[in-house]
């Protein structure tokens, strides 16, 4: 399994198709990005979650930045929409069942009609947690039994990040389910609720710019981002070093 060591993290830097669904347990998917990364120097237990993730894959291209100046390798592009794309004809092939966790019940209803059309082979379920912060106890049993009487192989989280993958962190060894993937806002894209990106954005590498036009809201994220290049900076010039996870 190829993974490259940056910023403290073990990012995956190989092939969807080598993720295996043979284990006994949950393993989990996350996404890390120069946003994801400045939280996880605010949020130890999200910064723990990102680090115990079975596979963390390259969101956009700018955190491999990190590992291009100060090791000299690339990291490969694994986001959001690609890891819920390949996995689905994945399912669809394998006629898997797909349980996706989160966002709205009227989201959640036009991801289920748009995906019988798309992956017609895919058993789906769905259940819209309570909208707050932290679950309680009791909202946690009824999450989790709905998923393990589902009992799919895949299970797609749209809560947000972090709580996403704090979540799914703290639960995956009561979820029985393959892979666990933390995806937030690819429910809203792949429900119809946020317009799809020209391929020309994504050539010239400004995606990020057209998405913050769309979404102004976005503009919060920015002071998570510039820890980021911050923090890249004070690498490249020897201030802040990294060694076994961790900054010095």
């Amino acid at each position: 399994m190829n993974k490259i060591s940056t910023f403290g993290f073990n990012v995956y830097s190989d092939s969807l198709f080598k993720i295996s669904f043979d284990n006994y347990t949950a393993n989990t998917l996350n996404t890390i990005s120069p946003n994801s990364y400045g939280i996880s120097t605010k949020d130890t237990e999200f910064r723990e979650a990102l680090k115990k993730s079975d596979y963390l894959v390259l969101d956009g291209v700018y955190f491999a930045l990190a590992s291009i100046f100060l090791n000299g390798i690339n990291i490969k592009k694994n986001q959001g929409p690609d890891v819920f794309s390949y996995f689905m004809n994945r399912a669809n092939k394998e006629g898997s069942k797909v349980f996706f966790l989160g966002s709205s019940p009227e989201i959640l209803e036009k991801i289920k009609t748009r995906a019988s059309i798309d992956y017609p082979n895919i058993i789906v379920a769905c259940y819209s947690p309570p909208f707050k912060e932290d679950f309680s106890a009791e909202d946690n049993r009824i999450i989790i039994e709905s998923i393990n009487t589902f009992a799919p192989t895949i299970l797609f989280i749209g809560m947000t990040c972090p709580k996403q993958e704090k979540w799914s962190y703290s639960n995956k060894k009561f979820i029985n389910a393959k892979l666990i993937c933390s995806i937030g806002a690819v429910f809203d894209w792949y429900a119809g609720n946020q317009k799809e990106i020209n391929q020309i954005w994504w050539k010239l590498r400004l995606a990020w710019l057209k998405r913050t036009i769309d979404r102004p809201e976005i503009l919060r994220r920015y002071p998570n981002i510039g820890i980021f290049f911050w923090h890249l900076f004070l690498a490249l010039i020897g201030i802040k070093k990294y060694r076994n996870g961790e900054t010095q």
